[in-house]
């Protein structure tokens, strides 16, 4: 049984982020009906690359509509609009991304509104293009790591990196929604903003500056970190090293054969006297010595010696890694039209209910008189096949109350798994010892209860102390599992196997439990072995690949993209095991890869290349579907991020900076026009915006109608208004630090949020709790409970 069969789900959305939510759903057996205008379709249809004639599309539309079904509907006739009510009377969950009160005339359905900006941020922010909100969330500006500051920050890989994150959480939101109508018959209104969801991304970073725990300087290498991290040309490419510790020193030194000249480094430099001049001094002789090798040989003897050196990957690389082939990540999809090509699936194996592209994208109306005629048959009700699990007795509400959350988990990926799943209301316990805390109580900070990336990653999050290298420990851990809904981990592959806590143990001790594991690579498959951290991820993804200028080198994005992504995707994944749990009964082992998770961000641009053989690589800022698409910088040393569809945008934009000439230039007359000359029109924008000011042109050219925003330094992303306003920093408070602020989460929803009150825990804070209260034993002074 697919893990969401039997829910309907309604897609108004047109935008790129709508329909990658949809898309989620339906990869889980959802049935998603898009709703779309006659004649011309979604707008996804007619984006690059077109592939037919007509309104069947290209790579992006077969990319995010696989498995839906294709409605044509006037929205703008009243027949039109009673056809969608009777419609969406009959759904679960609706997907949009304009203004409506629609959801008070469906008060059982889901509603989720996904928007650049946010609901009610006006119409100029709405108009807002994916690089306009990467750089207002601040990952525009810091990408890429290291940067040349003479050089424009660049978009991120790919074009649609906004948009992916946002329908991620989106559905994530949604999954949490569904659950809570299964139990309760109540839907709910759900306002998504891709600028937020972006922001909580870099939550561990932006969570200290917005407490002045680090200060920032505002400048561009403010993301990054100390260390020799690099891309470095080999003889067939490029590889990627990421070191951090005495190990990966000692066995990179085995890698290199002890070149005399590595001796001028103490084998803990990494830790403890890294300076400038020392990364350089390395990375120059690393350079030479890497410079005539294979990379994936390369790649592959210094991973047996536990060092993250890893191949930069093409998108054709990914297609030919024998590990996506192991875990069947590409799946061959016949169209009707573009023929049949492997289409990127999914990130993480689900045991029971795994995820299935079952139908190509639609054609345009494909289903209208199948989907019109059947609204008048009786849907069968969704029927928990379970109860819904109890609410703690200091329940925060949100639509995963009462579910629990035993979480085995470390640094960044797998925390914020639980963060967020948190932030939907569950009761997550995080097990930990004195003699093991969790890493990143290990970073800054006095003691293990004030390191300022744990305080920002893990706000209500609980803590128990359980030693379960001992008899008892494990013991009592086991029993925990026992009153649980989740077991979340990131543990190295076979870690939980060895010390009894794999999939098949898990489910004797609980038999409908989910298991939830996150590891670099999923849990098993030919590089299942290999070491990495999230740069090590993006390269391997394909994504460093299309990060830079056009003609140079790879340059990846920022250093610290990637943990957080996977994080959310394995949450997602838990919520939609959890929802077929309570739907059929039946736990599973949900295996999540960070890898190919990072792929999926560039699902587009891998079918592209299988639907066109085209090689991708970095490509600046550039754009096929508009230009000028570019960052211009700014008389006050700021950055503009400006996107440009169409001619008369073009012409508006040349009224705001005042050039004529420019627009009465041939060369620029339309749109291909401007694509061919898109250097030399990028050189006479940049002089043109270089005597303006950043926010004040900002200011100008949206009032105009053109797309635009400041490329946020992490100054102006703590200092964001409209973050602020929208609750994504929020207040929470503990014993030791009092009041203090956080990244709380990206949406918002009107029926039931969680209430976000208390800070990280203090390692052990809550193991009174958790053994009185849910395991019912004696207490730590043997008084009886």
């Amino acid at each position: 049984m697919s893990a969401l069969k039997g829910i309907r789900v309604v897609e108004l959305a047109e935008s790129v982020a709508g329909e990658y939510c949809g898309k989620l759903l339906a990869d889980f057996g959802a049935e998603v009906i898009k709703v779309e205008a006659p004649e011309r379709g979604s707008p996804t249809r007619s984006m690059a690359p077109v592939l037919a004639e007509g309104t069947e599309g290209g790579a992006l539309f077969a990319y995010l509509n696989t498995n839906k079904r294709s409605v044509a509907l006037d929205a703008t006739s009243a027949a039109g609009v009673e056809h969608l009510h009777r419609l969406i009377a009959t759904a679960d969950a609706v997907l949009h991304d304009r203004p409506t009160a629609w959801a008070q005339r469906h008060p059982g359905v889901v509603f989720c509104s996904i928007t650049p900006f946010g609901a009610g941020t006006g119409v100029a922010s709405q108009k807002a293009k994916s690089i306009n909100v990467f750089h207002a969330s601040g990952w525009g500006y810091h990408t890429p790591s290291h940067p040349d500051p003479a050089r424009p920050p660049l978009q991120g890989p790919g074009r649609f990196l906004a948009d992916y994150e946002a329908g991620l959480d989106a559905a994530l939101c949604v999954a949490a929604g569904l659950f809570a109508k299964l139990h309760s018959g109540r839907g709910d209104s759900i306002d998504i903003s891709q600028h937020a969801v972006l922001v909580s991304r870099a939550d561990c970073i932006v969570g200290r500056f917005v407490t002045g725990e680090v200060e920032t300087s505002g400048d561009r290498g403010d993301y990054d970190q100390a260390g020799p991290a690099a891309f470095f040309a080999c003889a067939d490419g490029f590889v990627y090293l990421y070191m951090t510790s005495r190990a990966h020193w000692l066995g990179l030194k085995e890698l290199m054969g002890h070149p005399a000249w590595l001796d001028e480094f103490e084998d803990d430099w990494l830790e403890f006297a890294v300076t400038a001049q020392r990364v350089a001094d390395f990375q120059r002789g690393f350079a030479d010595w890497v410079r005539g090798l294979p990379k994936d040989a390369t790649s592959d003897r210094a991973q047996l010696l536990r060092v993250p050196l890893v191949p930069v990957n093409g998108v054709a690389d990914v297609y030919r890694s024998p590990q996506y082939r192991h875990r069947g990540f590409f799946q061959a999809v016949p169209h009707p039209v573009l023929g049949e090509a492997p289409y990127p699936t999914v990130p993480y194996a689900f045991s029971a209910s795994p995820a299935r592209i079952t139908s190509p994208a639609p054609a345009l109306g494909e289903h209208t008189g199948a989907v019109l005629d059947g609204l008048d048959t009786p849907r069968a009700p969704l029927v928990a096949k379970l109860a819904r699990p109890t609410p703690p007795k200091a329940c925060r509400g949100g639509p995963l109350q009462g579910v629990r959350v035993v979480e085995l988990t470390k640094v960044w990926a797998g925390p914020y798994a639980g963060k967020l799943l948190a932030m939907l209301g569950a009761e997550v316990i995080k097990v930990e010892t004195a003699s093991s805390p969790e890493e990143m109580r290990a970073y800054g900070g006095t003691d293990i209860d004030h390191a300022p990336y744990f305080l920002s990653i893990n706000p209500e999050i609980l803590s128990v102390d359980l030693d379960i290298k001992s008899a008892e420990g494990m013991s009592r851990l086991r029993e925990l599992i026992a009153h649980s809904d989740i077991v979340l981990n990131n543990l190295r592959p076979g870690a939980m196997e060895r010390q009894g806590l794999g999939y098949e143990q898990l489910a004797a001790i609980k038999p409908d439990i989910i298991s939830v594991s996150i590891k670099m690579w999923g849990n098993d498959g030919p590089l299942g072995h290999q070491t990495g951290y999230a740069p090590s991820f993006a390269a391997l993804a394909g994504l460093a690949s299309l990060v830079g200028y056009p003609g140079g080198p790879p340059l990846g994005t920022s250093m610290r993209y990637g943990d957080s992504t996977v994080g959310a995707a394995a949450a997602y994944a838990a919520i939609v095991a959890l929802l077929h749990r309570d739907l059929s009964g039946a736990g599973q082992f949900v295996d999540v890869s960070a890898v190919e998770t990072l792929s999926t961000m560039i699902g587009d641009c891998l079918l592209e290349h299988a639907l066109t053989g085209n090689r991708l690589g970095p490509n600046g800022n550039r754009h096929p579907d508009m230009c000028p698409h570019g960052c211009y910088p700014c008389a006050d040393g700021g950055w503009v991020a400006v996107a440009v569809s169409g001619d008369a945008q073009w012409r508006r934009l040349c009224d705001v900076l005042e050039a004529p000439a420019l627009a009465a230039d041939p060369r620029y007359a339309t749109q291909a026009q401007r694509q061919r000359h898109a250097e030399a029109l990028d050189a006479g924008l940049a002089a043109l915006t270089g005597r303006l000011d950043a926010e004040p042109l900002v200011r100008r050219l949206c009032e105009a109608g053109v797309p635009a925003t400041k490329s946020a330094t992490a100054l102006d992303v703590i200092g964001d208004q409209r973050l602020w306003d929208r609750g994504l920093y929020c207040f929470v408070t503990d014993h030791r630090e009092g009041q203090r602020p956080v990244v709380g989460p990206s949406w918002r929803m009107t029926r039931d949020p969680a209430r976000i009150a208390r800070g990280a825990p203090d390692l052990g804070e809550d193991t009174d709790y958790v053994v009185r209260e849910i395991l019912g034993a004696a207490g730590p002074t043997g008084e009886p409970a």
